[in-house]
């Protein structure tokens, strides 16, 4: 090797190896490419490591080969709800039954999210980059403290944040305080916005499955302040199982909450509610429409694809 450097240096001023312009790589020629891939094809969930280790090419050949002869890149696996036998009839019929709800009615979807002070770390995609390994670790206490908070998603605008606490003490949502909730804060902020607009027969209320809110005193009420417009677990219009999809809360409203609460990095749960509050407030009524005109699409693709999973939506491009 000594011999070598020392042969490049006198012929060339340099140590290095010189290699000639335009010479190919030698592990990215076309028969390395066409193997590569062949593995490809007949294995596409084998990691790039795995398929170098079987080919006996470097793992950084194979990569080479994928990105610039290839032209492929990685792409990470959703994660969604598997969906049962019964799952895709009900969820076409269900999409049926809302897509014939009159255009000149309000939808409201309710929901509930636990908001933790330590907010979430993201293991895939937070990196720490610094010349040594930094060894940072994210601590976060057994019990963290949280917020549960419940809000509903309408045409427009957001209504809430309602929290779910007694003395200042965050607690579950029960049969009881899901009740106490309707009654004391959804039913009055129902009748301030939409009195003027809306009759209480062009509101359409949508809510999950939950015990807290399918118990028969739940039901009762919500039957008294929006007749013949609950969908929901046996209600008027059913609500279909495994299916956020639909769900303006789970797939707009909780994430792009906690994603803005938590840039505000709050200390303590006060802080919290209040960067909560701040958030829903600014949610504009243009957003909440585009957010409705996308449920719709949703369910007409949901009808095309037989009630399968929105894969137009889960692999939507960024």
């Amino acid at each position: 090797m000594i011999y070598r450097w020392e042969s490049n240096f006198r012929q060339t001023g340099s140590a290095l190896k010189q290699t000639s312009p335009g010479q190919p790589r030698t592990a990215t020629r076309p028969e390395n490419v066409a193997v590569v891939r062949a593995s490809i094809q007949k294995s596409l969930r084998r990691s790039a490591r795995k398929q170098a280790a079987a080919l006996r090419l470097s793992d950084r050949s194979v990569r080479r080969i994928l990105h610039q002869d290839l032209l492929m890149h990685s792409y990470k696996i959703a994660i969604a709800q598997k969906l049962n036998g019964c799952d895709f009839e009900n969820r076409t019929k269900v999409c049926h039954d809302l897509l014939n709800v009159r255009v000149t009615d309000v939808v409201c979807f309710s929901d509930e999210a636990h908001f933790h002070l330590s907010g979430t770390v993201n293991k895939q995609n937070f990196r720490y980059w610094s010349e040594r390994n930094p060894r940072e670790l994210h601590q976060r206490a057994a019990h963290d403290p949280k917020v549960t908070v419940c809000c509903a998603v309408f045409n427009f605008g957001v209504l809430g944040a309602y929290f779910f606490e007694e003395d200042n003490v965050t607690v579950t949502g029960n049969s009881d305080r899901y009740c106490a909730m309707l009654q004391n804060f959804f039913q009055p902020q129902l009748g301030l916005i939409f009195n003027d607009q809306h009759g209480a027969d062009n509101v359409w209320f949508q809510q999950d499955g939950a015990t807290a809110r399918t118990s028969r005193r739940s039901f009762s009420l919500l039957r008294e302040m929006i007749p013949r417009h609950v969908n929901s677990l046996r209600g008027d219009i059913g609500w279909p199982p495994r299916s956020p999809d639909f769900t303006a809360c789970d797939f707009f409203l909780w994430g792009y909450l906690k994603a803005m609460v938590y840039k505000q990095r709050p200390v303590n749960l006060e802080p919290l509610k209040e960067a909560i509050r701040q958030e829903v407030a600014a949610i504009t009524p243009e957003m909440t429409l585009k957010v409705m005109d996308n449920y719709r699409q949703r369910l007409y693709q949901c009808i095309n694809i037989q009630g399968r999973h929105l894969s137009d939506v889960l692999f939507k491009p960024r």
